[in-house]
């Protein structure tokens, strides 16, 4: 059979959440019963669940259904994570790459795990600072590695199309962990690589 992917999501909370934005949209001064909007709220629970799914899931164990003995102790960098997250302050996007660093103490994890961790955290409301250090504390917590490394670097759509209306910047946050915080050369090696 091929591959098919399959959407699920809370009868219940959509309805509830459905039914919430639909009042938004009349305080707003629309219509919710016009065409372009019959479906609005439906699609709008739909999204928040989709957007905030990681709350249901668990960077540790995600980490720990891929853990291999191996000797390497040199740095691991998974870099360019393509990553979407909320704003808690605002709910809207932010939206950016993470570089993620470990150095193994006798154990390695899937590749994969790494971005996964990263999309568990980033889908819950945010804030950038705490995502980055989310990311690091599971990596640490999961593997006892020689050290972690986060760095992300964002676009924030509250800074961009509200407020102060700067769509050019950019916010960088970094976590580091064992010998990355504890050796400038290591960190700086890390920080060389990834760009």
């Amino acid at each position: 059979m091929p591959y098919t992917r399959e959407d699920n999501y809370d009868a219940q909370a959509t309805e509830q959440i459905a039914a919430h934005v639909k009042e938004i949209l009349k305080l707003l001064g629309e219509d919710p019963e016009r065409e372009g909007l019959l479906k609005t709220p439906e699609r709008v629970a739909k999204s928040l669940q989709f957007l905030t799914k990681g709350y249901n899931e668990n960077g540790t164990q995600i980490i720990q259904k891929a853990i291999f003995d191996e000797k390497y102790q040199q740095m691991v960098i998974v870099k360019d994570i393509e990553m979407y997250s909320m704003c808690e302050h605002h709910l809207l996007p932010f939206i950016g790459k993470c570089h993620v660093a470990y150095i193994p103490n006798g154990k390695i994890t899937g590749l994969s795990k790494i971005a996964r961790v990263v999309e568990t955290y980033a889908r819950r409301l945010q804030v950038q600072e705490r995502l980055t250090v989310e990311i690091r504390d599971c990596i640490q917590q999961a593997l006892h590695p020689l050290g972690v490394a986060v760095v992300i670097e964002a676009n924030h759509t509250c800074m961009q199309i509200r407020g102060v209306e700067k769509s050019n910047s950019i916010t960088t946050t970094s976590a580091f962990s064992g010998a990355f915080l504890n050796s400038s050369r290591t960190r700086n090696e890390f920080l060389e690589l990834i760009h």
